[in-house]
């Protein structure tokens, strides 16, 4: 499909628009194999370069059981797999912003993006940290949250990509708040859960232990939780963020409030690695993505580009979506 066509379709089925994010990296490959593995269960219309397709050499390619939008906008020669490229990284914002066109055009219900590599769009001239950055900008959100998770736990984060040495500095009663607020109603409104149970997690080692160990609880999570449990009924915390995940993948909460990028990160890829999934709260739409990264390393190999959180994404924009609908 050329890029100055538009993907329509009668069906009643969920749409799903996907980019195929960094083409030097795996986004092809487990693109394509989701969307085959798939089959059926949605409307899929991929948003990438048909020629890179190609060179996955995915057998299926020619099933046609997406709509293609081609944008056509990477050079043949001297292209190769798992290189970090300005060129790359353009190519990937360019998906990225008639995937948003066809957002604002309700020509897709949903967003599945692959990994981009954020040093090749740095390269090419963009400033974002990320796809949640971008998304932010670009779909105009006021605030939003990064949702981690996979089919046993799932973590929203009050920081997000940034150094270590700046996440206590970032952790304000403001920005707490506004993030619990919005996991909690993303819980309700995508998830289908009525009452979410939320723990928050300790900064410090054992949540401080009453401010001997740091002062973040007492100054800022503490004072939060009191005023939040006012409005949302099953939120506790903060406690010891071992404990809270503990509990958390025991069954006792819906979802952990985590304080930086890794404490959620860790037990997520130790407990379920495969089904990971990175969500995107506080937008008009949902949007997902796998919880991996381009992997220039195997990218050469299509045998090696496994798709199973790219399949779990896209399964996860289904169904919130349904409901997202519902709500």
């Amino acid at each position: 499909m050329s890029s100055r066509q538009n993907p329509t379709s009668k069906s009643t089925r969920i749409r799903v628009g996907l980019t195929i994010g960094d083409p030097s990296g795996v986004g092809p490959a487990v693109t394509l194999k989701a969307v085959n593995a798939l089959k059926g269960l949605a409307d899929f219309v991929v948003i990438g370069d048909s020629w890179v397709l190609g060179k996955t050499q995915n057998p299926r390619l020619g099933t046609q059981n997406f709509k293609l939008v081609d944008l056509n906008n990477i050079d043949h020669k001297n292209f190769s797999f798992g290189k970090v490229r300005a060129e790359y990284g353009r190519a990937s914002v360019e998906y990225l912003d008639k995937a948003m066109e066809l957002i604002r055009e309700k020509m897709i219900d949903c967003l599945v993006t692959a990994p981009i590599s954020k040093e090749a769009i740095n390269l090419a001239g963009y400033r974002y940290s990320g796809h949640t950055e971008y998304l932010k900008e670009k779909g105009r959100a006021k605030d939003i949250v990064m949702l981690l998770l996979n089919d046993r736990l799932r973590f929203a984060l009050a920081t997000r990509h940034i150094p270590f040495n700046k996440v206590s500095s970032k952790i304000t009663r403001g920005t707490l708040k506004k993030t619990i607020l919005i996991t909690h109603k993303s819980l309700q409104e995508l998830f289908a859960i009525r009452n979410p149970r939320i723990v928050i997690c300790g900064l410090n080692p054992h949540a401080s232990d009453n401010g001997v160990i740091g002062r973040e609880e007492n100054k800022v999570i503490k004072p939060v939780a009191r005023k939040l449990r006012r409005v949302i009924k099953n939120l506790e915390g903060p406690i010891t963020a071992d404990v809270a995940i503990y509990r958390l993948m025991s069954g006792r909460y819906d979802c952990a409030i985590a304080m930086y990028h890794d404490q959620a990160l860790i037990p997520l890829k130790l407990s379920g690695f495969d089904t990971g999934v990175n969500m995107t709260l506080g937008l008009s739409f949902v949007r997902t993505s796998p919880l991996h990264g381009t992997a220039f390393d195997i990218a050469k190999s299509n045998l090696l580009a496994i798709p199973s959180s790219m399949i779990a994404a896209v399964k996860l924009a289904i169904k919130c979506t349904r409901n997202l609908k519902k709500a």
